[in-house]
């Protein structure tokens, strides 16, 4: 059984508030009785995408972390400073600076593939070739054996706001969902953008979407103004067992 810890748009700007709420909920994780497997961080980490940002990010998510910590930028990321203040990986990438920032990890017998879906200059989604190409090559080198999970920050289905959907969603999600219909060892698809814990499904396999740790979003049912700033710094637990099921659970602290 795999245990993964999620946080998601921190939105870190070197303001008081938004470190505090990513320490809150830091802090919560690291004084878990068992330690969590992995803790995955899906993306707008830094607000801006500033070089100091990052070094604030690193320090807030890396420092005395019993745990890999496995990150993805989101539309408010910049992959040059994700690269080398964030990651402490050098700027000249294979591709370029501005290649896509996609990584395997290898946690407790799942393989974790976090995909870039950060469009530069845009805050719409896309998965590009690159990426395309880069996730086949890992499903195939696979061979069907291992349970994946594939975590990216753009939602790929309608969530039920119109200016989420409408402005900022993954753009051509069907040929995400071709792949993953090809692929039954994909267990499962953990998003973050949003900034409200959801659960649906995509392509068949589960999909869920992490709620935000700086702010949380207000669906049109919930009032005015898009964003709740007073809601508490929310996060997930993802269990995946041996059966391959997805199992969720969200906290606020």
């Amino acid at each position: 059984m795999l245990v993964l810890a999620q946080v998601s748009d921190l939105h870190l700007d070197l303001t008081a508030r938004t470190t505090e709420r990513a320490e809150r909920v830091m802090d919560h994780l690291r004084a878990l009785p068992r330690p969590v497997d992995a803790l995955l961080v899906t993306g707008d980490i830094a607000d801006h995408g500033e070089e100091a940002e990052y070094k604030e990010a690193a320090r807030v998510l890396f420092a005395d972390a019993p745990w890999p910590v496995l990150a993805c930028p989101g539309n408010h990321d910049r992959r040059t400073a994700f690269r080398t203040a964030l990651l402490g990986a050098a700027a000249d990438a294979s591709g370029g600076a501005e290649a896509p920032v996609n990584s395997a990890h290898r946690v407790g017998g799942v393989e974790i593939l976090m995909l870039d879906s950060s469009v530069p200059g845009s805050d719409e989604g896309l998965l590009d070739e690159a990426t395309y190409a880069w996730l086949e090559g890992r499903l195939d080198a696979l061979g069907g054996e291992t349970p994946v999970l594939l975590a990216f920050h753009h939602h790929p289905v309608a969530l039920h706001h119109p200016r989420l959907d409408s402005a900022w969603p993954l753009r051509e999600p069907g040929r995400l969902a071709a792949l993953v219909e090809r692929h039954p060892e994909i267990a499962g698809l953990v998003i973050g953008h949003a900034h409200t814990p959801a659960a649906t499904t995509f392509a068949g396999r589960p999909l869920v979407v992490g709620p935000g740790v700086v702010s949380t979003l207000r669906l049109p049912w919930e009032g005015e103004g898009l964003v709740d700033l007073d809601a508490p710094a929310g996060f997930a637990f993802h269990v995946l067992d041996d059966e391959r099921r997805l199992t969720t659970h969200f906290r606020v602290v």
